[in-house]
């Protein structure tokens, strides 16, 4: 990307030019101007670019139009700022921060602040690095968060890598970290770890804020005391109880609607009928599939639906743009269309709809018609982060069987329920049969596995799970698994469990799902077994055939593959699997897969 010239820089020719003295590269008129400052509408407006940035905004932009300057009259649409994504993870879309660039461009996304949480679990800090280089190559502005939890919670589960205070006090110096991401260790937090409260004491003080993940809906003393620790957001509320608590604790509400997270709807009630502050709440996306990116959109996906959920359009849009700049300390850099700002904008005919017709980041055209016209650059991603699964022994179906206690015929167990469109799960029992010695799904009930992948211990640990639906002889396995990003595997056949283990050892990661000895899809992630390097459509295309094919299995859920991808995240309540064991996350302790009263 080329360098944007910072204000200092250019502050001379940004005052000449709106003075009259000195001619703009580029001038909008008659538009219909969306002013997120003072959330009103200025009819006939317009605005003079130079060096990337705003000089002028105003009504009448003829004293700095020149010989040179191109004049684009909007005929009366809307010209609103660039949208910006307060939280989210660049894996989830499958992508390279390049092609994430390349994918959301058009959907009007000119701002993104990512946490790359996903890649540390799997290279550390090393990882952080590359994805922080090719995000700052794009024509868009990304920022990045340096991940606060690798592992996500001690003691708990393995990763590839471990995060250090040492690490996050290193990242706060490079150019484009903007603060500490989700500190998911709630439960630290709470404690008053050392460990997270260097990582914490660290990024408060480079002057950077400290990113939330309170995932309880205890909001007594231990909500307080996390509170206390110093987030300055947090997108893990569900309720709008949970968003109110979080805004009357000093902290930004960040509202989420992801692929398979659906939590603006019961939260924004806070907003629209609780009439609390709303310049404390964000819109974001968190978790976003490619087929939904490619499909449906980004961040005007979030802003269209805040609006359908009683927002005020005006509203929705200052939590999509200036709430988020001003969050991060870039009030005065982005988020907004006055003067000295990055001149990022989105024109558009309605403003309930949305639709994206041009795209505007740092001055330059880079969308119009749902097409990209810039080039996203792509860093040579080194030959070993596409060498990242390491079983250490070719698995069978021997290895997915769960035996049970001597001589039972049936036992009780401790069963991971998933819900549908949100991230907690629920701790469930069943009473399952024994054939052989060996404990057998039944009905809604059925196996799931996590597969060791980061150093080749050969370690699988079993469990069960209910919820998707599956049925007939089928298994599908996944390198993407949150946090710590080993393998899960979830099937109905321990042969067809052990075939899609091994397919994405021999691919390198990915997804892969099995119906009755045979792949019937499969998505490729070569790189860290979390991304790949090609064009987002295509991904897209091979995610959604991976999707139909988990349907043609019987999943009727919605988006089912990203509550698949989060059986591990021991951080969430209530029950996990991890390469240690099940994990109460209710107490944030290992548990027995038995239950007490089983045979």
């Amino acid at each position: 990307m080329e360098k944007l010239t910072t204000w200092a820089e250019c502050a001379a020719d940004l005052i000449a030019v709106a003075a009259g003295r000195a001619s703009a590269n580029l001038v909008l008129t008659n538009a219909r101007l969306v002013n997120v400052q003072s959330r009103e509408v200025l009819e006939g407006w317009a605005v003079a670019i130079a060096h990337g940035r705003f000089a002028y905004v105003g009504p009448d932009a003829a004293h700095t139009i020149g010989a040179a300057t191109t004049v684009v009259n909007l005929d009366g649409t809307y010209l609103i700022p660039g949208l910006c994504d307060g939280h989210m993870h660049i894996e989830s879309g499958m992508l390279t921060p390049a092609e994430f660039a390349r994918a959301v461009i058009p959907h009007g996304t000119t701002t993104m602040f990512t946490d790359p949480h996903e890649i540390a679990n799997v290279f550390g800090l090393r990882g952080v690095q590359l994805m922080h280089d090719e995000a700052m190559l794009q024509p868009i502005s990304i920022f990045t968060q340096m991940p606060s939890c690798a592992p996500s919670a001690p003691g708990l589960e393995t990763t590839g890598h471990e995060i250090t205070p040492g690490d996050v006090a290193e990242a706060m110096a490079w150019p484009g970290i903007i603060g500490l991401g989700e500190m998911m260790n709630f439960p630290g937090v709470v404690a008053g770890d050392a460990k997270m409260l260097a990582e914490m004491a660290a990024t408060r003080a480079a002057g950077k804020n400290i990113g939330g993940h309170y995932a309880s809906p205890d909001l007594g003393p231990a909500f307080h005391a996390y509170a206390a620790g110093g987030p300055a957001d947090d997108h893990e509320g569900v309720t709008e109880a949970d968003a109110m608590a979080r805004v009357r604790q000093g902290m930004r509400s960040m509202l989420r609607l992801g692929s398979a997270w659906h939590d603006v709807k019961q939260q924004i009630t806070a907003v629209t009928e609780r009439e609390l502050d709303p310049r404390n709440f964000i819109l974001c996306t968190d978790d976003c599939h490619p087929g939904t990116l490619v499909n449906d959109g980004h961040m005007n996906r979030v802003l269209r639906h805040a609006v359908d959920c009683g927002c005020d359009p005006m509203i929705a849009l200052q939590m999509a743009t200036i709430n988020t700049a001003t969050h991060f300390g870039l009030e005065r850099e982005l988020g907004s269309i006055a003067p000295g700002r990055r001149a990022d904008m989105i024109v558009t005919s309605d403003l309930r709809s949305l639709p994206i017709e041009m795209v505007y980041a740092h001055g330059k055209k880079i969308a119009e018609a749902g097409q990209c016209l810039v080039d996203c650059p792509h860093l040579s991603w080194p030959s070993d982060t596409r060498q990242s699964v390491h079983l250490g022994k070719n698995l069978t179906a021997a290895d997915f069987e769960i035996a049970a206690p001597g001589g039972a015929s049936h036992v009780k167990v401790k069963v991971i329920g998933v819900v549908e469109n949100q991230a907690p799960t629920k701790a469930l029992t069943a009473d399952l049969p024994v054939h052989n010695g060996v404990v057998n799904g039944k009905g809604p009930v059925c196996q799931i596995a996590l597969v060791e992948r980061h150093k080749g211990t050969g370690s699988v640990v079993n469990g069960f799970v209910s919820g998707f639906g599956y049925r007939g002889q089928m298994a599908i396995a996944s390198t993407v698994a949150h946090d710590s990003h080993h393998m899960i595997v979830v099937g109905t056949d321990r042969g067809d469990m052990a075939r899609a283990a091994m397919r994405l050892a021999e691919v390198g990661g990915g997804i892969t799902v099995v119906q009755n000895g045979e792949e019937v899809a499969l998505v490729e992630l070569p790189i860290a077994g979390l991304m790949s390097d090609g064009p987002a459509t295509e991904v897209a295309a091979r995610a959604e055939a991976m999707v139909a094919a988990m349907a043609a299995c019987g999943c009727t859920l919605n988006n089912a593959y990203m509550q698949h991808s989060l059986l591990a995240l021991v951080v969430i309540p209530e029950l996990r699997i991890s390469d240690l064991g099940l994990v109460d996350v209710n107490r944030f302790a290992l548990t027995e897969f038995f239950e007490k009263d089983s045979p």
